[in-house]
């Protein structure tokens, strides 16, 4: 008894210390702080965060940064300098990601500061290219928070007033992802409820829904860039079916040439999807002039991911309806990032092709450096070439410059970055499976640094099966069983399924047939006589079967079965049949027929005689979807139940 006590104590201490472990290890918080000075009308900004803990094998951890300055500019420098134009107290903030490092992301307390020393005149530098842009400081992770950066710009020669929207958590999720948890606007926007949108009077009722009925499921495909639309009320409602949430501003007096910044802090849900490879969108819609419907909009893809190192690959069919899919093209891609000391001027990007895809539909969309596509002979301008193996697609960026970003007098993260985006289409004969794919990225002549894993995969789906047959029984007399039902059964699984069935048979057959003879005398006369007595009994019932079975598919056309299976008479008439025959007696032996009689009776119950059995089963014909035979054996528990079962079934 001692020696017990003892194990469960120290068992019981073992437990505890390591769960106190692991709180420790959960609840340790990671704080970056802000440190500034001031250098006459400049502000030197610096973050002082926590020590990197490298990831073993992978490139050097380091930090990148993401400034807010507390009047509508920001920076990603790590460490910049800014020149405020008017006097006060701003509110700074800092983002610190860490790249390669197996601890948390680091959180960081907003700090105020006082500006004396200005510089009235000073401009910042234009930075937008075009008139509407999506930026984020970091891809979205499990349980942390990220900043959506909304940038618009008066490219009129006259001051407008408009409107931005903004939509969030797309409708295809089960949950939203996202919640916006703080705005930040600095030139006088207001919020506005999106849920009571007022379009322009402009508007033709007629028109537009004629051509929203066409349109909206053509508008949902397609990604959303910065080209001008004419359509805003079309557009919003397209929005409206693709998201579930939604956020809104209005500007005034926004001047020629001007860029403006709005900053909305994005908290993950509990419920967020934890599939580190989907790709997850947000839509922006830019109304220059509230006068007109013209309109821009933009939708921002991101990468669900679980640290947030640069280099990765990611997809957007993470999750796909089977049915659907046959003649779409699932998009990739390669993220990267040069982090050495000095440029890189070739880039392998070496890209695993799962086989249910075809390598020779592969059509690059994007790119970052930005080159031409290489022509099949050696040419000396920058171009991005691509070749296949026989498993992998090859991205090979030839005679370009991406930095480093050790490099010297690289201020800009961003520019040490890279991507491929494509999309391909499946093969002619694939099948229902997960994949996994992942790059090699080789910086010139440099180890190579491997990615992620991209999974997609595809929902179950419901297959739905008409099923008819005969069942035989072995060891019931004059046995007639005719049946019909339904199967349910995911969607062209590719091996092993489950599947469950109702079966409603009409079944007839005889039970016991029981004689007995006597020799008797008829009580009055004393006068000895023989007789029998037969009685038969016989069943029509009306049989439920639902079994429950874990199938397997051989190929496209062989099929093999095993489960459990329940049977209940749902209704059962039990008709009972009594002839009664007297005989002459002579010399104890039966002779000439004096009389007969026969009673019949019937019974009816319901919901009676449950039987329970296990099944094997071989199907022939279409094994995933359309017609097929088979043959099933079931063996139930209970006596005289066995039989086979033959029927045709149709999965559509």
């Amino acid at each position: 008894m001692k020696h017990f006590i003892a194990i469960i104590l120290t068992v019981f201490a073992v437990v505890l210390c390591y769960s106190q472990e692991n709180i420790a290890k959960d609840t340790m918080q990671r704080i970056a702080t802000i440190e500034h000075k001031f250098e006459g009308n400049q502000v030197k900004f610096r973050p002082n965060a926590p020590e990197l803990n490298q990831i073993a094998g992978a490139p050097k951890a380091f930090y990148t940064n993401y400034w807010e300055f507390g009047d509508g500019t920001y920076s990603k420098e790590n460490n910049p300098t800014k020149t405020y134009k008017k006097p006060g107290e701003y509110e700074v903030r800092l983002w610190a990601t860490n790249n390669y490092d197996t601890g948390k992301t680091p959180t960081s307390r907003p700090k105020k500061i006082k500006v004396t020393n200005v510089d009235e005149s000073y401009n910042e530098e234009a930075s937008m290219t075009t008139n509407f842009d999506l930026q984020r400081n970091r891809e979205p992770v499990p349980e942390e928070e990220f900043v959506v950066i909304v940038k618009y710009k008066n490219t009129k020669d006259y001051v407008t007033n408009g409107k931005v929207f903004l939509f969030y958590n797309e409708k295809q999720f089960k949950a939203d992802n996202f919640e916006i948890s703080e705005s930040r606007m600095y030139h006088n926007e207001n919020e506005i409820n999106t849920e009571d949108l007022v379009f322009t009077s402009k508007l033709d009722t007629d028109n537009y829904y004629a051509s929203a009925e066409n349109k909206i499921l053509k508008l949902q495909l397609k990604l959303q860039d910065s080209t001008e639309k004419q359509n805003l009320p079309l557009t919003l409602e397209e929005s409206k079916a693709k998201y579930n949430n939604s956020t809104a501003f209005t500007f005034k007096n926004m001047q020629p040439n001007e860029e403006r910044n709005v900053f909305y802090t994005i908290k993950t849900t509990p419920e967020m999807i934890k599939d580190t490879s989907a790709i997850v969108s947000v839509r922006g819609i830019y109304v220059p002039d509230e006068n007109y419907d013209n309109h821009n909009v933009k939708d921002m893809e991101m990468e669900i991911v679980t640290s947030h190192d640069p280099n990765k690959m990611s997809t957007s069919a993470f999750l796909m309806n089977y049915r659907l899919v046959r003649f779409k093209k699932p998009k990739f891609k390669i993220k990267f990032q040069n982090n050495g000391e000095g440029p890189a001027r070739t880039i392998r990007l070496e890209t695993d092709i799962p086989e249910i895809f075809d390598k020779s539909t592969i059509e690059v969309l994007d790119m970052y450096p930005k080159v031409k596509i290489c022509p099949k002979y050696d040419v000396e301008y920058s171009c991005l070439d691509t070749t296949y193996t026989q498993k992998q697609a090859i991205f090979t960026f030839k005679n370009i410059y991406l930095p480093g970003s050790e490099q010297k007098n690289v201020k800009e993260y961003d520019s040490t970055k890279g991507f491929v985006k494509y999309r391909i289409k499946f093969g002619k004969n694939f099948h229902k499976i997960k994949t996994k794919s992942r790059t090699a990225i080789i910086f010139d002549k440099n180890e190579p640094i491997i990615t992620n894993y991209s999974t997609t995969r595809f929902m179950p789906g419901i297959s739905i099966g008409a099923k008819a047959g005969y069942n035989y029984f072995f060891d019931l007399d004059n046995s007639k069983s005719y049946f019909v039902g339904a199967t349910l059964s995911p969607y062209k699984s590719y091996r092993f399924y489950w599947q469950v069935e109702l079966l409603n048979s009409l079944h007839e057959f005889d039970g016991s047939t029981q004689i007995s003879e006597q020799f008797t005398d008829n009580g009055a006369t004393g006068e000895l006589f023989f007789r029998r007595t037969t009685t038969s009994t016989s069943y029509n019932n009306i049989d439920w079967e639902v079994p429950v079975l874990l199938r397997y598919n051989v190929n496209n056309y062989i099929g093999l079965g095993a489960g459990l299976q329940g049977m209940i008479s749902v209704s059962q008439k039990e008709s009972t049949t009594t002839t009664i025959e007297d005989y002459e007696n002579i010399n104890t032996v039966p002779g000439a027929l004096i009389s007969s009689e026969t009673i019949s009776t019937e019974n009816k119950a319901s919901f009676t005689n449950f039987r329970s059995g296990f099944l094997v089963e071989a199907t022939a014909g279409f094994a995933r979807i359309g017609p097929s035979i088979g043959a099933r054996y079931v063996f139930n528990f209970k006596d005289n139940y066995n039989y086979m079962q033959f029927y045709a079934i149709w999965k559509f």
